[in-house]
């Protein structure tokens, strides 16, 4: 029951958003929607299918069902102390947010990572639907780091529930199409990532690609030098995606579920130091297919 309970919420929250930022990317869109919408939202829903299905079978109680496990056997940092229920909670939400970025960064560093999440990066255009395409290794992975410190801190359950919507939430706001009041936006990125700061992050130039890896509080890449305020081409006239990638490839489902396997990903990746990881901005590691 209290899973089922858990999914509902979750379920209710996204429903929610993703609701609102469509109609939001519709009333006041930020840039002209690109040509081919239509294949770029069935590969991304169809992602969020792909990636649920995986997730359910190899993680079934997620993360807040290890931060159940956590408490009853009394597991981690706030279940060893006695610290008042909101404090844990606040500060958990705080570091968890801390290591989802830390993981992002990881992601465009490691090559082994960046192939799998080179497949968030190749979509030609950014809007709430990006949000949804992560390839579902990427999911595993990311799931995995999240137990791993949510068993860490001892989180509480709640807590762990708050973040997870919290993390879904930003991510479907911060990669939505929309055009907010440039004051507002220049107020709100002091705390919270705003969709034309993260737009720089899809950006083709790799030197933009590598900043602004926040996915919810804008304060990591400020305090860690990551930060960049404006992209080189305007907002309204940035590439989005990966260079080598300009291509209706990108939109097709078979094709982005199948990109880290290609043996030209792989040959990249053995290539790579442990500092590569995103592309260059020629596009030398060869065209889509």
């Amino acid at each position: 029951m209290a899973d089922l309970s858990e999914a509902a919420v979750r379920l209710i929250a996204f429903a929610g958003i993703f609701a609102a930022m469509a109609l939001g990317e519709r009333l006041i869109p930020r840039r002209a929607a690109h040509p081919a919408r239509g294949a770029r939202w069935f590969t991304n829903l169809g992602m969020l299918i792909v990636d649920s299905l995986v997730l359910r079978v190899v993680f079934p109680a997620a993360a807040v069902g290890v931060a159940l496990y956590a408490q009853m056997r009394g597991i981690g940092l706030f279940n060893a102390l006695e610290i008042a229920p909101i404090i844990a909670g606040a500060v958990s939400v705080v570091v968890l947010d801390l290591a989802i970025w830390a993981a992002h960064v990881a992601s465009h560093k490691w090559p082994w990572l960046w192939r799998v999440h080179k497949v968030h990066h190749s979509d030609v255009d950014l809007d709430v639907t990006s949000a949804l395409r992560f390839h579902p290794v990427e999911i595993l992975i990311s799931m995995a780091w999240k137990g791993v410190v949510v068993l860490a801190l001892g989180a509480p359950p709640l807590a762990v529930l708050v973040f997870e919507i919290i993390l879904n939430g930003a991510a479907m706001f911060n990669h939505a199409n929309l055009r907010l009041p440039l004051s507002l936006d220049r107020v709100l990125r002091y705390v919270v990532v705003t969709p034309d700061m993260h737009r720089i992050h899809h950006s083709v130039h790799m030197r933009e690609t590598d900043s602004n890896y926040g996915f919810n509080l804008a304060i990591w890449d400020r305090l860690f030098g990551t930060y960049t305020e404006e992209p080189q081409d305007g907002q309204t006239g940035m590439t989005i995606g990966l260079s080598q990638y300009q291509s209706p490839a990108p939109t097709r489902l078979l094709w982005s579920l199948a990109l880290p396997f290609r043996r030209a990903e792989r040959n990249a990746a053995e290539g790579q130091g442990s500092t590569g990881g995103s592309q260059p901005e020629n596009g030398s590691t060869g065209k889509a297919r």
